[in-house]
């Protein structure tokens, strides 16, 4: 996950998980011709990436292995549905997720405790993660990585950089550290409670639950002390708060605004910025970036944790959705998300606002696809037809002026 492919790839991940949900794609896979694929494995099993790879490993985890042409669609799929940030944290910071979080946050207490000591990263900030990347373990998704990696070793885009996620994937297999049939997750080849890619797990996971195997599918305290790990290396600071939502002045020149360009606390507070509620800025970070998600909107101030968290995945709105349900979870007397409301007057909706909108479609007569709560392709296009016979602007977009619209 450190390098610019993979953060490409997992913000694509990311992207689709929360706008596609799991409803496929209208593309029509591309061709993949076996015998190419067949000779694509014999040449790969001699080259320098495969170099640690046994014989036996590589026969026993191809053998009749065929290509999975969708991933192709979903390598090459580019979103047309662009995610504003109201709707991204609408979903990912939902009731439901912040509810898990805290009863997970409750279950997992003791391990959690243990990391923060053994390790540094804060135990809400744990879970966030987890919460944001398969929500607490209920979708580590279902592709054979092996199938999936080798597929994208030799067919599409950026083979030279997935030969080497296939290569880590049969190291995994052949160290023993995951079974076989448990190595299932994203198209790209993510998986765990955590969502690692196979080299992240190589230079990450850590066995905390000693026996004696780095297992972040089936083992909670492995692929959360993991987590922890990969935010350590990342550069997380204990101690310290990822930001916090700040008030600005009127008049504010926010030029120059942006996570990169920290600035001492006192030149924040020069310039008249508060924390949201009026009080005084605290001591509690070195320095900060002023975050500003949508204009008009939430404004923050952020430090060197919330640039770790967006090493996870390179995208400022993942690594905010993230922190503001870190915050939620470790504050049960928390009532708003954020204080300051999105620039919108649609403002997005939650999964559990999905379920109803795509229920009220389907009652309607619209093919929604699966009620899932997530928006997808075929969710979508009933969307459009319902605005266009609403009057509405045909946009696609599940929002609250259409979910209105359809409660009777």
């Amino acid at each position: 996950m450190t390098t610019s492919a993979v953060r490409s790839i997992l913000a694509t991940v990311v992207l689709c998980a929360v706008s596609l949900g799991s409803q496929a794609q209208d593309a029509p896979p591309p061709a993949t011709d076996p015998a190419q694929f067949q000779s694509c494995l014999r040449n790969l099993q001699g080259s320098a990436a495969f170099k640690t790879i046994t014989p036996a490993t590589f026969a026993n985890n191809t053998a009749g292995l065929q290509p999975d042409p969708s991933v192709l669609v979903a390598l090459n799929h580019q979103p047309e549905f662009s995610i504003p940030v109201w709707d991204y944290m609408a979903m990912l910071v939902d009731k439901e997720r912040i509810a898990n979080g805290r009863a997970a946050f409750v279950k997992w207490h003791d391990v959690l405790e243990r990391i923060r000591q053994q390790i540094g990263v804060d135990p809400a900030v744990v879970t966030g993660v987890w919460g944001v990347e398969s929500n607490f373990g209920q979708n580590l998704g279902g592709r054979p990585l092996v199938r999936s990696l080798a597929t994208l070793s030799c067919f599409g885009r950026r083979q030279s950089y997935f030969r080497g996620e296939f290569a880590a994937a049969l190291r995994i297999l052949q160290e023993g550290q995951i079974p076989p049939d448990k190595l299932n997750g994203s198209w790209a080849g993510a998986f765990g409670q955590t969502q690692f890619m196979p080299s992240t797990f190589f230079r990450n996971a850590v066995d905390f639950d000693g026996d004696g195997r780095r297992d972040i599918v089936d083992s909670v305290p492995d692929a959360l002390a993991s987590t922890a790990q990969f935010l350590k290396n990342a550069g997380y600071r204990s101690g310290e708060p990822w930001g916090f939502e700040v008030k600005l002045p009127p008049g504010f020149d926010t030029t120059g605004a942006g996570r990169k360009n920290k600035r001492p606390m006192e030149s924040w507070r020069r310039a008249g910025v508060t924390l949201v509620d009026g009080r005084p800025l605290p001591d509690t970070l070195p320095s900060a970036g002023l975050l500003i998600p949508a204009a008009g909107g939430p404004t923050f101030l952020v430090g060197r944790n919330f640039d770790a968290l967006y090493s996870y995945n390179a995208s400022e709105n993942y690594a905010l959705a993230i922190a503001l349900l870190s915050d939620m979870i470790a504050h049960p007397d928390r009532a708003v998300v954020v204080v300051t409301p999105w620039p919108t007057d649609d403002p997005g909706l939650s999964r559990a606002e999905n379920r109803e909108l795509q229920q009220r479609l389907a009652a309607r007569g619209y093919d929604v696809g699966t009620v899932d709560g997530m928006i997808g392709t075929q969710t979508r296009a009933a969307i459009k037809q319902a605005q266009q016979r609403l009057g509405m602007q045909p946009t696609g977009r599940a929002g609250q002026k259409l979910l209105r619209a359809l409660q009777p």
